[in-house]
Parts: structure tokens; sequence; C-alpha cells
């Protein structure tokens, strides 16, 4: 079984509160997994309005796949309009 990780740094745009961010973050955490079957959650960040720390997990038989299942996930978050990814770190075990 091969266990992909995943560390995003998100910048919200447009966010005045924790509850707007909430908002924001909902969002995106459902359409990845709805979108990838993936495990995710916010780690880091908590108390800050405009910023977010997310870690994702997949895991897969074939790393070839979870590498490409990886960079879906990252493209697809730096197409996400309302927030902006200002750092990742990606890790494979």
């Amino acid at each position: 079984m091969i266990v992909g990780l995943l560390r995003v740094e998100l910048l919200i745009h447009n966010s005045r509160s924790l509850k707007a961010k909430r908002h924001v973050l909902k969002g995106l955490k459902e359409r990845l997994r709805r979108g990838f079957n993936i495990s995710v959650a916010e780690i880091d960040n908590h108390d800050k309005w405009q910023r977010a720390t997310l870690g994702i997990a997949y895991l897969d038989r074939n790393k070839a796949l979870v590498n490409s299942a990886l960079d879906k996930i990252l493209n697809f978050i730096e197409t996400f309009h309302e927030v902006q990814l200002t750092d990742q770190e990606m890790e494979i075990l």
C-alpha cells in the first residue's frame, strides 16, 4: 500500500472572519473529497482568518497513480478561485 501525503498552505481571498474562512474551506474540502476520494483536514493556522494549512492523504497500490492523483489535487486547488496556493509539500510513503 502506497500512501501519498500532501500539505498545502493557502491564502484565502476576501476572508474577513473565521466564519468566512470555514465557509470557503468547507466547500473546498467537500469538492476534494468528492472528486478525489481522499482524506483532508485543516492541520494548522486555525486562528488565522486569511490562512489555512490542509493535510491531504491518498492511498493506492500503485505509486504512479498516487503521484498522478496528488498532482491533479494540486492543480484543482490552484484553479479554486477563492484560495491561493502559497506553499506545498508532498511525500510518498
